[in-house]
């Protein structure tokens, strides 16, 4: 990565600015039980950074249930529903470690800030977060025909604030999001774990160690 050619960075959501896995689990384990389909952490893994009916057909995979799409939208809307319910108590205070320092920090010293996120209720979470003013653009992911590892979401949110792919930053906690940033020719940064997030260009455990001027 060039010297001073970032001009924006690009968050997912969950697992990196918050963490509301707990309440995916939670909703896919309800839908899951429901269809008598075992769930464990295992198969919740496997879910992280990739969108709902994809979510869904792994679980149905699981249970060797065939259905036709009218039934699996039903299901992804069921599920849905279960995760708007327990998303309602979120506030400011659920921002991980750092992540508020880290978007003060990039607005002030003028960086364009994007959220591609492949949940569709990313817009209620950011604003109960109380962080919607930091972002310049934010995806509607009912817009985004492939989910991540298509880097369809990145490109779009890139063309949204005006700079060019190999001008952004993106940040990712799942192998998928970190595999779509990489195909959208930007500058991968992982939030996790080094021996998971391998295609990541650099591995933070959290947004505590984001440093955007040792990055640019």
């Amino acid at each position: 990565m060039e010297k001073n050619q970032i001009k924006a960075v690009i968050f997912d959501l969950d697992g990196v600015l918050t963490d509301t896995a707990i309440y995916h689990y939670m909703g896919w384990k309800m839908l899951a039980d429901k269809l008598n389909i075992p769930f464990d952490e295992a198969l919740n893994e496997e879910l992280k950074g990739i969108d709902r009916m994809t979510s869904l057909n792994k679980i149905l995979a699981r249970g060797n249930i065939d259905l036709s799409e009218d039934d699996k939208n039903l299901l992804c809307d069921e599920k849905n529903a279960y995760y708007v319910e327990l998303i309602k108590k979120i506030t400011e205070d659920d921002l991980l470690p750092g992540a508020k320092r880290a978007l003060i920090e990039l607005k002030n010293k003028g960086y364009k800030i994007g959220l591609a996120s492949v949940s569709k209720n990313a817009f209620s979470v950011v604003e109960s977060l109380n962080i919607a003013n930091f972002f310049d653009y934010i995806v509607d992911a009912r817009t985004i025909n492939r989910g991540k590892p298509n880097p369809e979401i990145f490109i779009a949110c890139a063309e949204a604030i005006g700079v060019k792919c190999h001008e952004c930053i993106g940040v990712e906690d799942a192998v998928a999001g970190i595999e779509a940033i990489k195909r959208a020719n930007m500058f991968a940064i992982g939030i996790g774990r080094r021996d998971i997030l391998i295609k990541a260009d650099i591995v933070l455990e959290s947004l505590k160690d984001f440093d955007i001027d040792k990055l640019t």
